[in-house]
């Protein structure tokens, strides 16, 4: 079955950019992909989704202006552009296969995620 590998996680200044990329194997065509990410003591939160065509696209309002989804269908990968990245935006960064959804109970693929620490 379906499988979903994160990469591109680590260490960074606030202000800094990084960018998070999500391989797929496994999967039907058609599904949507979404970034989700948990910070420690915290829920995991919604932070974007895509439809399969990347015409459709929903973010969070606190990274809105500042990170930005996209994929590539032809190597099965989602990406997660960060930019102007905060010490709030630590957090381990998980990416899921499913509906277009910001509910993390629709969603039963994710990966293992990749950590993100953005130092002050």
């Amino acid at each position: 079955q379906g499988q979903l590998v994160e990469s591109g996680g680590g260490l960074v200044q606030a202000g800094g950019s990084l960018r998070l990329s999500c391989a797929a194997s496994g999967f039907t065509f058609g599904y949507a992909m979404s970034w989700f990410r948990q910070a420690p003591g915290k829920e995991r939160e919604f932070v974007a989704s895509i439809s399969w065509s990347g015409a459709n696209k929903d973010y969070a309002d606190s990274v809105k202006g500042r990170f930005t989804i996209s994929r590539d269908n032809s190597k099965n990968t989602v990406y997660l552009q960060m930019n102007n990245l905060k010490a709030e935006d630590t957090a381990i960064y998980y990416c899921a296969a499913g509906p277009m959804s910001s509910l993390k109970s629709d969603y039963k693929y994710w990966g293992q995620g990749t950590q993100v620490t953005v130092a002050s």
